[in-house]
């Protein structure tokens, strides 16, 4: 009987197995036809998966993400999470989508910016309290996920405006969440996006913002 060094087929490729295999057929009667056409396609099976292994090893791999990082160099310090106001989570996880409930303008000392657009309050000064919903939605993140460099792109954020019924600028206001975003993550910052405006927002706050992210 015959025996086949099948460590040297493995590493060499078709052209050569071949030639090899039908020398070996040449030579003895002792297999059958049937038994000819399953080794050789156990040959070609060994070729095909030598090949995928090289064509895998040429894949680029996924880029380096340093957003933690780029945190740093923005010079934002993210605060502790708070804790929801009412019967909810602050994120939900399903597969690889976050869900993050709406937050609100909360400042490092624990207040609010209270107030409503254009009344109170100027455009200015609610795209600022955009940005710092930002933050702390950030926070949430990293919270969560222990680094935000597993942030893959957001996805949806939809930012509520409490406005007086002439002031149309809910868009511009939002910008202070959308910008940052785009700040610290670049392209995969860029989201779907919907801005309105309210008449009232809990516990009177200026601007509440949800928004949905992918992972890796």
């Amino acid at each position: 009987m015959i025996l086949i060094n099948w460590k040297k087929f493995y590493k060499k490729d078709l052209r050569s197995i071949l030639p090899e295999f039908f020398l070996l057929k040449k030579h003895t009667n002792q297999f059958s036809i049937m038994k000819n056409i399953c080794l050789l396609l156990i040959i070609l099976f060994c070729a095909s998966c030598q090949n995928q292994e090289k064509a895998t090893d040429k894949m680029d791999p996924i880029p380096v993400r340093q957003y933690d990082q780029r945190i740093t160099e923005l010079g934002i310090t993210l605060p502790a999470v708070s804790t929801p106001v009412a019967n909810y989570v602050n994120i939900r996880q399903a597969g690889k989508i976050l869900y993050l409930a709406g937050k609100g303008p909360r400042k490092a000392d624990g207040t609010y910016i209270k107030g409503v657009l254009g009344a109170d309050l100027t455009q200015e000064q609610g795209y600022e309290a955009a940005r710092i919903v930002c933050i702390n939605q950030l926070a949430v993140l990293k919270d969560h996920l222990g680094t935000l460099n597993r942030v893959k792109q957001i996805l949806k954020v939809t930012g509520m405006v409490r406005a007086t019924p002439d002031f149309g600028n809910q868009p511009e206001v939002i910008n202070g969440f959308s910008d940052l975003m785009v700040e610290v993550f670049g392209e995969q910052g860029k989201h779907a996006r919907a801005a309105v405006g309210m008449g009232s927002l809990p516990r009177g706050i200026a601007v509440e913002i949800d928004m949905i992210v992918e992972i890796y």
